[in-house]
């Protein structure tokens, strides 16, 4: 449960955050948007949410303007990056670091904007290298392009790229067995509960290492 919500206006409609807050002054903020086909109740980004605060680190679930407004189907990316920009503004206003990410298409905003927005690294979960079985149209320049210490966390059977795809210098965290949105099989050795653990450790030692005092 969210400690609280904050309406933001962007250019594309208003923007919902949903703030699980660090007890005490936070190292950072980490903002983090949805994907295209669903919103901030996505397993991985409650987890974060429930796991993080005990870091240090403010988690800020965010609802694109689209969501907010009962809309099925996402804009077009650059709409995306204009709804993310001003609430990306709003979450620096808390005065401690910024680290910006989210879940496939949100994941994308954050590397095409993460420097915009004032971000000092971002956290891309279930990057959407490429449509399901089309490699050729690769994302990978997003990816790349961030200029900004970057952590990609990926399913080992993500149809939108397994991490064995990626270049070397955008290796992910895998999550084994998991798919694009981190559910795994019933035949996996590995429970859901436990691969979402992991996910959420390999994200807790990333922040803890980046240079955020």
């Amino acid at each position: 449960m969210a400690d609280e919500q904050t309406a933001v206006d962007t250019p594309a409609g208003p923007a919902r955050i949903s703030w699980h807050r660090a007890a005490g002054r936070p190292r950072a903020v980490l903002g983090l948007g949805h994907g295209a086909g669903g919103g901030i109740e996505a397993p991985d980004l409650a987890a974060l949410a429930a796991a993080l605060p005990a870091h240090g680190v403010t988690v800020a679930l965010v609802e694109q303007p689209w969501r907010v407004a009962g809309r099925k189907v996402a804009p077009a990316p650059k709409t995306l990056d204009t709804g993310w920009l001003p609430v990306a503004g709003r979450l620096a206003a808390e005065g401690v670091p910024l680290v910006v990410g989210g879940r496939s298409a949100g994941a994308r905003v954050a590397c095409r904007t993460g420097a915009a927005s004032g971000a000092v690294a971002v956290l891309a979960l279930a990057f959407p290298l490429h449509p399901p079985g089309r490699p050729e149209r690769s994302r990978v320049e997003e990816l790349l392009g961030t200029g900004l210490p970057t952590l990609v966390v990926q399913g080992e059977r993500d149809s939108f790229g397994t991490p064995a795809e990626f270049p070397a210098d955008r290796q992910p965290v895998p999550i084994p067995y998991a798919n694009h949105g981190f559910a795994l099989p019933k035949s996996a050795p590995l429970g859901a509960a436990a691969a979402l653990e992991l996910l959420c450790a390999a994200v807790a030692d990333w922040l803890a290492g980046l240079p955020l005092d």
